[in-house]
């Protein structure tokens, strides 16, 4: 009986092993697992993401693959790829460093993949559900942490209510998440769904509140309004905005008054500002500031084909006076802390233009009714204007949001449009 129990056993693994099904069932399982272990660590999501790539081969339609790299949605991002790699070619920088330089924009070579796996994969959903809880837990330990400081993960931990990662990381994620879930909140209200629309409103307040009172980014304060604007004008009516207008500038309101850190926050745009003018002391707004007006003149100097993958450095580093009075003028970095400028300085009008090509394209992918058509809009919209402050596209937590996002729910977009399906019903 058991041998017969371990023939039946192996003979069930190899019908597994030799199944269609059963490896795209797999390759689903390491997308949740990617996007779900984001949040918390960068290497765990780089090891399921691996797994999801090596599980696709298989059974990988190579014919059907390739058409589908032609489509502009994904020649764009690998266009960007392309033009970082042979970028190196008229760099001054060190080998090492240049193809150090090429890292960031890989992770856009699995754009692709993604739209081609979920345009076929009916578990879609499955990746933002498992997005949501993570945050959601993250949150959880967001409070612990604040309030019990030697729980974190994170030695010599100067901020506050932070688990794992960063202040800014987080902040991403809590906003897309609460502001994500206003359309499954209104759509449920309409159908009168009042419990479950109630408990998605609870959980959207709770990342809101999360950053309010613990720990939120300049980045997504500035973002957020930008976000929410979005929503009303695709998904409501004048009067409803209004209503909700009002109903938000009251709880802000009541937010600014009761949360000191978000005052705190909120003074540094300004303090910030004011230290660098008068002092040059190397603030974080200032050095923004310090860091563009030196990469808009880096780009002039070479706008075609800019000055070559991994140049940044090294031009900052030329241009860098001696540490003194002007003390911001003194900082050397390799990443001046804007997409488009990132861009420009290394690959010139030629980077800029694949840039916004990228940006457009997926935007426009996402022109419909439904939630998928949702979240995948609010993605783009989220990198478009976070990348005014950083390199979000290329930076490893925000560029694999990014990735992920438009990668799954434009494949859904697209299976639902050959299905014949109506447009709400895509991501539903």
């Amino acid at each position: 009986m058991t041998a017969l129990a371990g023939e039946t056993t192996a003979q069930m693994l190899w019908r597994r092993f030799r199944s269609p099904v059963a490896w795209s069932e797999t390759v689903d399982l390491f997308a949740i697992l990617t996007v779900a272990s984001l949040p918390w660590s960068t290497s765990l999501a780089a090891i399921f993401n691996a797994a999801f790539l090596v599980c696709m081969v298989p059974f990988l339609d190579i014919r059907a693959f390739l058409q589908s790299l032609t489509r502009p949605i994904c020649a764009a991002p690998i266009a960007l790829f392309v033009l970082a790699l042979v970028g190196t070619l008229w760099s001054d920088a060190a080998w090492g460093v240049r193809l150090y330089a090429v890292g960031p924009t890989v992770k856009l070579l699995v754009l692709p993949v993604l739209l081609y796996h979920f345009e076929r994969s009916p578990r879609g959903n499955w990746i933002f559900i498992a997005f949501l809880v993570s945050c959601a837990l993250l949150s959880v330990m967001s409070w612990l942490v604040a309030f019990y400081p030697h729980l974190t993960l994170k030695p010599n931990q100067l901020e506050r209510g932070i688990f794992v990662k960063n202040y800014i990381d987080q902040s991403q994620e809590f906003t897309l998440c609460a502001v994500a879930l206003a359309y499954p909140i209104v759509l449920l209200l309409r159908q009168k769904r009042y419990w479950v629309a109630g408990l998605l409103t609870a959980l959207a307040l709770s990342f809101f509140v999360n950053m309010a009172f613990v720990v939120v980014s300049r980045t997504a304060l500035v973002t957020v309004p930008i976000m929410f604007g979005v929503f009303a004008l695709l998904h409501l009516r004048w009067r409803s905005i209004a209503v909700i207008s009002v109903v938000l500038i009251a709880g802000a309101a009541i937010a600014w008054q009761a949360s000191p850190q978000l005052r705190k926050t909120s003074d540094t745009f300004v303090s910030d500002y004011t230290r660098y003018m008068e002092k040059g002391e190397p603030t974080s707004a200032g050095l923004r500031l310090e860091f563009w007006r030196k990469s808009l003149g880096f780009f002039a100097e070479a706008p075609i084909k800019g000055h070559g993958t991994g140049s940044t450095r090294g031009l900052f580093e030329a241009v860098a006076t001696p540490s003194g009075h002007y003390q911001a003028s003194s900082e050397v970095i390799g990443n001046p802390h804007n997409q488009t400028l990132n861009v420009a300085v290394q690959w010139g009008v030629i980077g800029i233009v694949i840039l916004y090509a990228i940006w457009i394209l997926h935007l426009l992918l996402f022109r419909g009714e439904g939630l998928a058509y949702w979240i995948g809009l609010l993605v783009v919209v989220q990198n478009v204007f976070t990348s005014l402050f950083n390199s979000h596209l290329f930076d490893f937590h925000e560029g694999w949001m990014y990735v992920i996002g438009v990668g799954v729910a434009g494949g859904m977009v697209i299976r639902a449009g050959r299905q014949g399906e109506k447009p709400e019903e895509a991501g539903s």
